[in-house]
């Protein structure tokens, strides 16, 4: 009997194409501005009562709080929970294989009339840092991204440009963009496009820096 060979698929950001631009780009820019792939991360749609005990019973299993008001988000022990609706949350693990954190936190919600849905490969994520990484989504969204309007924990869904986008807000100067992989280039385009106004004027001897997309 012939031997069955068997290849290992290994995951891809979908923007791996853009990570040495992006590099290039925040080098340039930096501190006012730096632009980076996120993680590829496991992630599920949790829909469940927020009035029942299924919540409590996510949060043993995820072994952190889900988030009780909604544009909000919380810290997992390696990820994050965002509350999306009044009974949704996207709750996302650097450290758990899709099929292992779908099934945990499904079979958590299901005891309370709940259920999780794997949605790994639907976002794909950016993070921007720097002063003036709130301006520059400003660029191609209407929310008031203000530090004041928009602090550390809060989250929302909006547009940028024409693409459907999840903006996380972690600190003063740093956010992350969730977006669809078919929309990602689209997003990273328009970015790096806006972030020419930050490029400081390049010396006479360097010449211009080339940005050319992928």
């Amino acid at each position: 009997m012939a031997e069955i060979q068997t290849a290992t698929l290994t995951a891809r950001h979908p923007l791996e194409g853009y990570r040495d631009l992006l590099e290039a780009l925040s080098a340039e820019l930096a501190p006012a501005l730096a632009l980076e792939l996120g993680g590829l991360v496991a992630a599920v749609d949790l829909r469940v009562d927020p009035a029942g005990g299924g919540p409590a019973a996510v949060e043993q299993v995820v072994g952190g709080p889900l988030p009780t008001r909604p544009d909000t988000w919380t810290a997992l022990p390696a990820g994050q929970a965002l509350r999306l609706g009044p009974d949704e949350w996207l709750l996302t693990s650097a450290a758990a294989q899709p099929e292992d954190w779908e099934f945990a936190v499904d079979e958590a919600a299901a005891a309370h009339g709940g259920m999780a849905v794997d949605v790994s490969a639907q976002r794909t994520a950016l993070r921007l840092r720097g002063g003036a990484a709130r301006e520059l989504l400003t660029t191609g969204c209407a929310l008031d991204l203000r530090p004041r309007s928009f602090p550390h924990g809060r989250c929302a869904q909006t547009l940028f440009g024409q693409a459907a986008v999840v903006l996380v807000a972690h600190g003063g100067d740093d956010l992350q963009v969730l977006v669809r992989p078919s929309f990602a280039a689209h997003v990273v385009d328009r970015l790096v496009d806006a972030a020419t106004e930050y490029r400081p004027d390049p010396s006479p001897e360097s010449g211009p820096a080339s940005w050319e997309t992928p």
